[in-house]
């Protein structure tokens, strides 16, 4: 067992999957919150708009789950970044599950007022409405989730076999403009145009551009990130281990 524990190839895995799963996580749980740019920051709205731009919570921390998955391609090839899709697409159904039957949970009367003088007059109904995603958020973030890192991690695995080893920018990029397109989108459509919101098509297509368009310019920002921890990755296995690494990637289909 220590044996497999200090094989470094199998460290980085589980390490690169735990940075995946958990911000996938956290982003699905966050992602119901739709918050005002300019005005989180505190400045007048940008370029002469009337209104502020609008984005998904979520959106902060896709951008982490994107260079993740760029990693996991790299040296693991597109059946890693399968596994990790499909066990986190696991996980946060499971988590969904349990949040269900916490909801459903008798609340002890002095837990529903306990926070009344913070002005949370009933803790169960504000646990419910920030926990208690609908069905249609459910059902809509997991099909765009299992779609967008399927696309991206296909994306990712054919510009590389075409390239080789040379112009990670670029391929990380194609990537992210491919997937999430349908990802910022599919998510939106599914669970606020077809489920209860029936959100207007000008509110959707509003959200959604200002998603995309924000994960693509964190794509472009965080590629120097993405070159460091390559880098740092390379130094932790060894010029030999890497090497292997990647060269088995290719071959992983």
């Amino acid at each position: 067992m220590k044996k497999q524990i200090d094989n470094k190839g199998l460290r980085l895995f589980i390490i690169l999957g735990g940075f995946f799963v958990a911000n996938a996580l956290v982003a699905e749980f966050i992602g119901v919150k739709i918050f005002a740019l300019e005005n989180t920051l505190g400045t007048a709205p940008f370029f002469g708009n009337n209104e502020p731009y609008m984005f998904s919570a979520g959106t902060l921390l896709w951008p982490i789950v994107f260079i993740m998955t760029d990693l996991i391609n790299e040296y693991y090839g597109i059946r890693g970044v399968r596994l990790l899709s499909y066990l986190t697409a696991g996980l946060i159904s499971y988590a969904f599950i349990m949040i269900y039957l916490a909801i459903r949970m008798s609340p002890a009367d002095f837990w529903i007022t306990q926070n009344e003088a913070q002005g949370v007059k009933d803790m169960q109904l504000a646990f419910a409405s920030v926990f208690g995603q609908s069905n249609w958020i459910i059902v809509g973030s997991l099909i765009a989730f299992l779609i967008g890192q399927l696309i991206d991690a296909h994306v990712f695995f054919r510009v590389r076999k075409w390239l080789g080893e040379q112009k990670v920018w670029l391929r990380a990029t194609l990537s992210t403009v491919v997937s999430q397109l349908f990802d910022s989108f599919i998510v939106l459509y599914i669970a606020f145009v077809l489920g209860p919101a029936k959100w207007e098509l000008s509110l959707f297509f509003e959200v959604g551009t200002n998603n995309y368009v924000y994960k693509l310019l964190m794509a472009i920002l965080l590629i120097p990130l993405l070159y460091a921890m390559r880098y740092g990755i390379d130094r932790f296995l060894g010029e030999k281990m890497a090497g292997r690494l990647k060269k088995e990637a290719i071959l992983m289909e």
